[in-house]
């Protein structure tokens, strides 16, 4: 059988799912319950690839930057994006400290003929 990701949220209305059961195929048991998946189970499928790109990259930015072909300020977003997944809080400040960063830095490329106005708009709208 296929490996399949187990979901983390209803694909109906998107609430937070719970395992019941758990199964062993090598004695055949099933166990039922109410139990509860880990916390990066609730990530999607985007957070939870940039989790792996990140530990790969040993948490180094930069690395995670080059490996993934994106802004340090967009590293930086999804890294926020995975905190707040896991329940963490992230001050605001800061994050919008950074977004407003990089769409200066965004706005200056384009002001200087270096990116064209499309892919401004593309790199703004992934922020």
């Amino acid at each position: 059988m296929a490996d399949r990701i187990t979901p983390g949220s209803c694909l109906v209305c998107g609430a937070r799912l719970e395992v019941r059961k758990l199964y062993c195929p090598a004695c055949d048991i099933t166990i039922e319950g109410r139990f509860n998946m880990c916390k990066f189970c609730y990530l999607n499928q985007e957070q939870r690839e940039f989790v792996e790109t990140f530990i790969r990259c040993r948490g180094n930015i930069k690395e995670v930057e080059r490996e993934l072909g994106v802004s340090y300020p967009t590293v930086r977003n999804r890294l926020d994006a995975v905190i707040m997944a896991l329940g963490y809080t992230v001050e605001a400040e800061e994050t919008d400290a950074r977004v407003d960063e990089g769409r200066r830095k965004v706005l200056e490329s384009l002001n200087k003929g270096e990116i064209s106005a499309e892919d401004a708009i593309k790199i703004l709208r992934r922020k």
